[in-house]
């Protein structure tokens, strides 16, 4: 009996807690960290739903995501309080989320105008081909001296084009001044702050840097590349540092989650900030690669941005603080990497669960020579080929689903290895480990697949949960907060487990030339306009002809 009163006793007074909105692309978690320690005390997640309206879009429902914000705060709120964790300890709360996922709102009402188009959506190809065409020399990479990115369907700034020529609710909106944009973030932050009764309207560095509209030079939307998009700058959120006090939570009190009304809302990055974060990767030449529904390396480059000669996107790492400098990541993203496991599951279903696919694939210890890439969203870093579609090859009268299951996850692999050389090249020093994180790291296969793919050994942290352990520690440690410290000295030792490659570098090498070779049959699979078509150009909205001579 002893014990269990020591226990709850110290757990009373365990100090200053911080939370986390960790809203994703398949699921919301909130979840609670100690301080002083980095401990994860209690979390909860509820799954998110998608929906598919035609071929190639990805939807999903923006009250459902608030709603699903609301359930997790309410069930890790019970939780602590049945640890005897007094919930009045939490001091901040952060938000990172899933990026580019473009929401519309009307400000008057509260209520979105649309769903929220996801960041892997493909509806905009041909508005994406029409920029593009408009470009000199029809160069996909024309505003990248200023935004770090390519023209590409994956960032909000097509997506909100899109919204305001196709859905008539948007575009009154905007006409009539009471439309609202926002990525995940702004959309849950003007919320949780009051929403239409004072919610305040911001965004942060690292979400904005993935809009287009943003100069990731300036720190600011930058009026050349609204109008370029035809974008009304009033529409946009304010652009803050990823740690600092935005507003204050406004909750009903009569709820358990009731209790963290008032609490400053003090940390936001995108989640692959939020984990560079969270990995402690602050030294120029840390990466960090996390394994979610998409698969995101990114590596720190310093105060200032480096241009990829190698397909990779130029971002915005963090700027913890207002007076803060602005640091800087290569990042490779890949579409699809635990997105596989669902389509496995829910189109095919020739698995049940990722525990059964890590079964089937270790069952067989190789896809005898059949290669699976999952290019459904087209291919991202380092191609930048939408045209791109899904392709299984290699197959033989042999060749059986516990084969195509080792496939996939190799698939996941061989992208994160193509990522890892184009990063490579454009810095010039070899990575010599990676530290992984992310919902697929749980799977001991694919982790000594990757080591053995990569030649390089793999580190993976005992507590996966480090997107939102970066975003707690952005709230902690904002001014006005200060109960978390960044200092090197003081960040808490992360236990880890290491593996290490296991096969010859010849089969390695061997097994990804295939998959490149594979990768080149998925490509130009998918036009959206007739060859040889004339006038493709007068299907163009008005906003595309825009001059581009400004760039």
């Amino acid at each position: 009996m002893n014990s269990t009163m020591a226990a709850s006793s110290h757990r009373i007074t365990m100090g200053p807690l911080v939370a986390a909105i960790d809203q994703g692309t398949s699921s919301t978690r909130f979840l609670v960290f100690n301080a002083k320690t980095a401990e994860l005390l209690s979390h909860h997640q509820v799954e998110i739903k998608q929906s598919f309206p035609k071929e190639g879009w990805v939807e999903e429902d923006p009250k459902e995501i608030l709603q699903s914000v609301y359930e997790c705060m309410e069930r890790t709120c019970e939780k602590l309080t049945q640890l005897n964790i007094d919930i009045s300890n939490i001091k901040a709360i952060g938000v990172t989320n899933q990026r580019e996922t473009t929401l519309v709102w009307d400000k008057e009402t509260g209520e979105p105008l649309y769903n929220a188009i996801v960041w892997l959506d493909l509806r905009t190809q041909s508005t994406v081909e029409r920029l593009i065409n408009k470009t000199p020399g029809r160069n996909k990479n024309h505003l990248k001296h200023k935004t770090g990115l390519p023209i590409s369907t994956y960032f909000s700034a097509v997506k909100l084009r899109w919204l305001m020529d196709n859905v008539d609710e948007v575009h009154d909106a905007v006409v009539s001044h009471r439309a609202m944009f926002g990525t995940v973030d702004s959309w849950l932050i003007w919320c949780l702050t009051g929403g239409k009764s004072g919610g305040v309207h911001c965004t942060d560095v690292t979400n904005a840097s993935r809009t287009m509209l943003f100069n990731i030079h300036t720190l600011d939307w930058d009026p050349e590349l609204c109008t370029y998009f035809g974008i009304p700058m009033e529409i946009l959120p304010k652009v803050r540092s990823s740690s600092e006090i935005y507003g204050l939570m406004k909750l009903c009190s009569s709820r358990k989650s009731g209790a963290l009304s008032g609490i400053p809302i003090s940390g936001c990055l995108g989640d692959q900030s939020a984990a560079l974060v969270g990995q402690m990767c602050f030294q120029d030449g840390q990466a960090k690669n996390t394994y979610g529904t998409g698969c995101f390396l990114l590596r720190n480059t310093g105060a200032k941005p480096v241009m990829s000669e190698h397909g990779l996107l130029t971002t915005v790492a963090y700027k913890l603080g207002r007076d803060q400098p602005a640091c800087y990541a290569l990042e490779g993203s890949v579409a699809i990497a635990g997105a596989v496991v669902r389509w496995l599951q829910d189109n095919l279903g020739i698995i049940k669960s990722s525990e059964e696919l890590e079964q089937f694939a270790a069952s067989v210890g190789t896809s005898y020579g059949c290669y699976f890439v999952p290019a459904f969203s087209g291919l991202y870093a380092p191609y930048w080929e939408p045209s791109a579609r899904g392709i299984i090859c290699g197959l033989t009268q042999f060749t059986n689903k516990y084969h195509v299951a080792f496939a996939a996850l190799e698939a996941v692999c061989f992208q994160t290895r193509e990522i890892l050389d184009a990063m490579n090249q454009d810095s010039g020093i070899p990575l010599t480990q990676l530290q992984v994180d992310g919902g697929m790291t749980s799977n001991k296969l694919l982790m000594q697949l990757q080591a053995d793919i990569l030649c390089i050994p793999v580190v993976k942290p005992s507590m996966p949960e480090t997107t939102a352990l970066g975003a707690a520690m952005a709230a902690g440690s904002a001014e006005g907060v200060s109960v978390w410290s960044l200092k090197p000295e003081d960040l808490s030792e992360v236990t880890s487990e290491k593996f290490e490659p296991q096969i010859n570098p010849e089969e390695s090498e061997f097994r990804y030339a295939r998959w490149k070779k594979a990768v080149q049959k998925s490509m130009n699979w998918e036009t959206t306009e007739p060859v040889g078509n004339g006038n493709a150009s007068s299907a163009a909205s008005p906003w595309a002809s825009t001059s581009s001579a400004a760039f």
